[in-house]
């Protein structure tokens, strides 16, 4: 029975769930707008010395017919980030010595950041991303063309290491598998999400949820953000083809901690929603390889089929990032990592470690 609720759960996943799987939509490069609206580019940045250059000038290389204005904002960073950043006139930076209580680092300084600006239109993107320069018109003309509250891109990661290249592409489908992009799209599903990479909203959608104050404490910031502007407006989520990150996980040990950092927080800290979780993933990834190999009969055959599912499934995602189809044989193996990172991120909690994000500890 369990493997015929394997391949029932995958005959759903494939073929109603929302095309989780396609790895589209993607922006294309749009043409300026006649009277394009004025955008501040804000750039939350703490300890970033390592990307911060490269980020920083592809904003001011942005080919935007309209007003820009761009704010750096330093949370306290120890390794010179706001000198590297450079002395480009264009570029403001704004430098916080401290955060309040309950507020997480990031949303405080883009809290900061956006009250130091006035533009209508604020474009918010992590201090690791690096941007083509005709990104921004492509972000803005979607919001303003399709009458939008929020636009947000998933962009390309970067995928060179081998822990990288095993574990970055299946990253982003599993995002895409907890919030399809279709369902995230369409007004009539309350499913919501963003990436926090590169998040394109209105200032009056800002005002509308209270400001970045209504989210002050949440730890998957863009997530939290899409719901509270979907609640009353329309978002959209894909893919970018004009911006990437350059952040590394040269080894398996970073990719663990970035996942560990926040999987627990998905699950509310709840115990229940833990085990239910690790229960649905054995029989989503490791029931179809295990009835495939040692089953006999239907029992073998539906084991084939759920295996068959899955693999093509993520071959959307492969080859997005140029690599071999052979990595979808290695899935079951894959979530196997991710699910013990989830339970490391259980244990870290419960010992009252709390997420830990650049040399700041956040508890529950």
């Amino acid at each position: 029975m369990i493997v015929l609720v394997s391949l029932c759960a995958w005959v759903y996943l494939f073929f109603a769930h929302g095309a989780f799987w396609r790895s589209r939509p993607q922006l294309a490069a749009a043409a300026a707008a006649e009277f394009p609206p004025d955008v501040d580019i804000i750039v939350p940045a703490r300890d970033e010395a390592e990307t911060i250059r490269a980020a920083i000038a592809s904003l001011l290389a942005q080919d935007y017919a309209g007003k820009v204005s761009l704010l750096l904002v330093d949370d306290n960073s120890s390794d010179g980030t706001a000198e590297l950043a450079g002395a480009d006139p264009r570029l403001r930076v704004l430098r916080l010595d401290s955060k309040p209580p309950g507020w997480s680092g990031k949303l405080w300084a883009l809290r900061e950041g956006i009250a130091a600006t006035t533009a209508p239109i604020v474009l918010l993107t992590d201090a690791d991303i690096v941007h083509e320069p005709a990104h921004l018109t492509s972000l803005v003309a979607k919001l303003t063309g399709s009458r939008l509250d929020l636009v947000s891109e998933m962009v390309r990661l970067n995928c060179a290491s081998l822990a990288e290249r095993m574990l970055v592409p299946a990253f982003v489908y599993f995002f895409q598998m907890l919030y399809p992009f279709a369902r995230v799209n369409s007004a009539h599903s309350k499913v919501a999400a963003a990436a926090g990479g590169t998040v394109l909203v209105r200032r009056e959608t800002l005002d509308r949820i209270g400001g970045i104050e209504a989210i002050r404490d949440a730890l998957i910031d863009d997530v939290a953000l899409a719901r509270a502007v979907k609640s009353g407006g329309a978002i959209y989520l894909g893919h970018s083809g004009l911006a990437a990150s350059i952040r590394r996980y040269p080894s398996f040990v970073d990719i663990w901690h970035m996942i560990s950092r926040t999987a627990f927080t998905q699950l509310h800290y709840s115990a229940a929603l833990l085990l239910a979780t690790v229960a649905a993933l054995m029989v989503i990834w490791l029931v179809p390889p295990w009835a495939a190999i040692f089953g006999s009969g239907w029992r073998q055959g539906c084991g084939i089929a759920a295996s068959i599912l899955a693999a093509l499934s993520y071959l959307p995602t492969l080859h997005r990032y140029q690599r071999t189809f052979l990595w979808a044989l290695a899935l079951p193996f894959i979530a196997l990592f991710y699910m013990a990172a989830t339970l490391g991120s259980a244990v870290n909690h419960w010992r009252g470690q709390g997420a830990n994000w650049k040399n700041r500890a956040y508890q529950r």
